[in-house]
């Protein structure tokens, strides 16, 4: 408790953002004119007043004095440890400040009245004994101690042992809160707090509570400390550690002879300096941590270093600028190929399309950048294979080619996974390496021929790697980080779409290269094959020279194939049987070939038209006897039926198929039979003998399998004519379902047959009528050398394809031109 005495008369000594409480030794600084003239003035009322020189020290925050300060006494005026003069006070009593007043001197004067203290008075029999109408009777003591074990914790900390003995030593409870002033912690606000609060055990309970925040800020501000020392001392122990471990694989390397590792073995300071996506640099820096946490003879850092140097190879952010100019990519695709118009449109829409968004900058949308899928399908020998290289070229992007052909482990796409000895990246992810961009041609090759069994289906693997909509974010076994797909463009080649699975194809742009036409072969032979297989029988272009005559034959009649693999080998063929003759003498240079020369260099020809041979040699010089279209994985083809009756006496009745067929096929020539039993009498075939003997229908070439519903009209046609004895024209050939009412139903294939009966030499080709759309995509020159029929009924049929009866002789068949 406190209590007011008389007024005061003091000196004003302002302490700027400083307070002194009662009983500290304070040094001031004389230089300072308000310091030095209150210390003058309390110095010149001494004179008058006995004791020392009395001045009030008054803390002033932000230009504003305080309403209570201190009584001090001028203990000392002399010179500071720098020389400058100073005065040492020492604060006795609080003093609230009343009004200003007069005195000697330039100082400012108050008027101030001491704050008496009440304190609890000390007895023999305990601590201390609260004074009359003390609040706190049992709890001072307490309260002292915790402040002095707190006190004395802070100053161990420290190391002022002798401040320690000097604070237990205080047993005045005014004088234990009042000691806290000397706390370099406490701000000035909480030291104004203490000299404004004139209860000694408020007072106290003020200090402790400031101590023991200030030791708990402490402990946390320690704790915070010692982690980062310790962090600190693990990057220092582990930097130390590594150059040790340098200077050991050092000497181990000059022990064993080999020479010092490049800068290529830090694979950290590869990774770092590496162009590589966010998180392909954090999976790489983990296992950099591993790899060098790992002892050189651990089987798992080969692995690492193996994966390491697999990702630092690959072209993260390489990408090739595309070549928008569509007039010249077209102009190299036509320079390159011959025909193929499907696909070189497909090449220059898909760059049109790049070029407007490249525009209007639309590179990425979605995290997807426009790649292309397209799928090229079409017989052996078209040129699907080099296409995919000639669309780079006309795109200014590097090519390479991933052959399926056999695949059967599903880890050849994926890739295997890092735990088996030997794992590699799927070829998906080598073809991007090899190509050295993000942005290649990628040829699939033979994708149809993907296989399946116990190790998985790559065919299945391959889905998302041709799925648009996410194959921006593949993720290989191998790498196990995603790898952006979506700006490569892929092609893949298949012989024959239905071998292909049904949801992959569905991903896919599908685009059919059907064949070529005999003119066609004629432009690729002069302006590819044959500057090729010059240069290959070392022979220079003036030595040979192959006249368009003799190149029609060699693929009209020397070759038979939708594509020119077969005329590129007679032409091979050819020429090292010239240069062979040239070098033994027998043939002079330079030599023109025309068609007459074909036979005495390379032999007869294979393929000779069914019209250009005489009547008595062809296929259908007998009845029963009829020219079909098939379409194979080579492409389309000529396919000839063959019926006979067998003898009532020895044949039994019924239907006997040979040729290998399929399902399909065997129920066509059930259908194409019992079309003729039911309808016989109306088309005035003798049906009886049908009844009573056996028929046998024949396909030729019994080894190969056939199948499907489109020989249905040609198994009709030729039982029809051997049952009337009327010859099959050798100048039609047909196509088409046939059904038991003899309606004539659509199929497949439409192109590829007339490509193949334009090559064999057939004027006149019987569809179905609902395939008449399918014309517009058949070359125009191959539609004006055919005279194509669309029928709805197979009377239609029967009608165009027999020759008129003629008494028992051959009848007259017009030979094609």
């Amino acid at each position: 408790m406190a209590a007011e005495s008389t007024p005061l008369a003091l000196p004003v000594l302002p302490l700027d953002d400083e307070v002194v409480l009662p009983g500290m030794v304070v040094p001031l600084d004389l230089s300072d004119s308000e310091v030095r003239a209150a210390v003058e003035a309390a110095q010149a009322a001494a004179t008058s007043e006995p004791g020392k020189p009395r001045v009030l020290l008054v803390p002033r925050i932000d230009g504003t004095y305080a309403a209570t300060g201190v009584l001090g006494t001028v203990e000392q005026v002399g010179r500071l440890a720098d020389g400058d003069p100073g005065a040492l006070i020492r604060g006795r009593d609080r003093v609230r400040i009343g009004a200003g007043t007069t005195g000697p001197g330039a100082a400012l004067w108050v008027e101030g009245t001491r704050i008496e203290e009440t304190v609890p008075d000390r007895s023999p029999g305990s601590p201390f004994r609260p004074g009359k109408g003390d609040p706190y009777p049992g709890q001072v003591a307490e309260l002292v101690t915790e402040y002095k074990a707190l006190a004395t914790a802070w100053l161990r900390k420290r190391g002022a042992w002798q401040v320690v003995d000097r604070v237990q030593a205080i047993d005045d409870v005014s004088a234990l809160a009042d000691n806290s002033g000397y706390s370099p912690f406490l701000s000035t606000e909480q030291k104004l707090a203490l000299l404004e609060t004139a209860d000694p055990v408020a007072r106290l309970k003020l200090a402790t509570q400031q101590l023991r925040d200030h030791l708990a800020e402490q402990d946390v501000a320690e704790s915070i400390a010692k982690d980062v020392q310790d962090g600190v001392d693990k990057q220092q122990r582990e930097f130390l550690l590594r150059r040790q471990l340098e200077a050991v694989r050092k000497e181990l390397r000059e022990l064993n002879g080999e020479q010092e590792g490049e800068e290529s073995d830090d694979y950290r300071s590869r990774v770092e300096a590496a162009d590589l996506p966010e998180k392909v640099r954090e999976a790489a820096l983990k296992e950099v941590d591993k790899l060098e946490r790992s002892s050189d003879q651990s089987p798992e850092g080969s692995w690492i270093r193996t994966w390491l140097d697999t990702v630092l190879e690959m072209p993260w952010n390489e990408r090739t600028e595309d070549a928008y100019d569509i007039q010249g990519a077209r102009a190299v695709l036509d320079a390159e190929h011959a025909g193929l118009t499907d696909v070189k449109e497909r090449i220059t829409e898909y760059l049109a399309v790049r070029k407007r968004r490249a525009e209007r900058g639309l590179g990425v949308v979605g995290g997807r950048r426009g790649g292309a899928v397209l799928a090229l399908v079409g017989p052996p020998g078209v040129g699907k294979t080099s296409l995919g290289e000639s669309v780079a070229h006309a795109m200014g992007r590097r090519f390479v080619r991933v052959a399926l052909g056999g695949v059967r482990d599903e880890a050849e796409i994926r890739g295997h996974r890092r735990t088996y000895v030997g794992a590699l990246p799927g070829r998906i992810v080598r073809a991007v390496k090899e190509a050295g961009s993000m942005n290649p041609v990628v040829l699939l090759d033979e994708i149809d021929k993907v296989g399946s069994d116990f190790r998985g289906d790559p065919s299945a693997a391959l889905l998302e790697v041709l799925d648009p909509a996410q194959n921006h974010t593949f993720r290989d076994h191998y790498l196990e980080v995603e790898l952006d797909l979506s700006d490569v463009v892929f092609l893949a080649t298949a012989n024959v779409l239905e071998a292909i699975p049904e949801a992959l194809a569905d991903r896919m742009d599908i685009v059919r290269l059907d064949g070529y036409t005999e003119d066609e072969k004629v432009v690729i032979a002069r302006d590819h094959l044959l500057p090729r297989q010059l240069e290959r029988a070392g022979l220079a272009t003036d030595e040979v020279t192959l006249d368009e005559g003799a190149l029609r034959r060699l693929a009209g009649e020397y070759t038979r194939e939708a594509g020119v693999r077969a005329l590129e080998r007679s032409i091979a063929r050819l020429l090292r049987k010239v240069a062979a003759q040239h070098e033994l003498g027998e043939r002079e240079l330079p030599l023109t070939v025309g068609d007459g020369d074909l036979r005495a260099l390379i032999g007869r020809p294979h393929h000779v038209p069914e019209s250009a041979q005489e009547p008595a040699e062809r296929r259908t010089a007998v009845p029963g006897v009829a020219t079909g279209l098939a379409v194979t994985g080579a492409g389309g083809d000529v396919l000839y039926v063959e019926a006979s009756l067998a003898d009532p006496e020895t044949g039994a009745a019924g239907l006997t198929l040979t040729g290998q067929l399929g399902d399909v096929m065997k129920e066509s020539a059930q259908i194409a039979l019992s079309f003729l039993r039911s309808h016989g009498a109306e088309l005035e075939l003798p049906v009886g003998d049908l009844k009573e003997r056996g028929a046998h229908i024949h396909f030729p070439a019994g080894a190969v399998p056939k199948d499907g519903p489109s020989a249905g009209v040609t198994m009709t046609t030729a039982l029809a004519s051997l049952l009337s004895g009327r010859l099959v024209r050798t100048d039609v050939a047909m196509t088409g379902e046939v059904s038991l009412t003899g309606r004539v139903l659509p199929i497949g294939g439409v192109k590829q047959k007339l490509l193949a009966a334009h090559r064999a030499g057939i004027t006149t080709v019987i569809i179905p009528k609902r395939n008449e759309p399918d014309l517009d995509d058949v070359p125009a020159h191959v539609l004006d050398g055919l005279d194509v029929h669309a029928v709805t009924d197979v009377r239609q049929v029967l009608e165009l394809a027999l020759s008129p009866a003629t008494n028992g002789a051959a009848p007259e068949v017009p030979v094609a031109v």
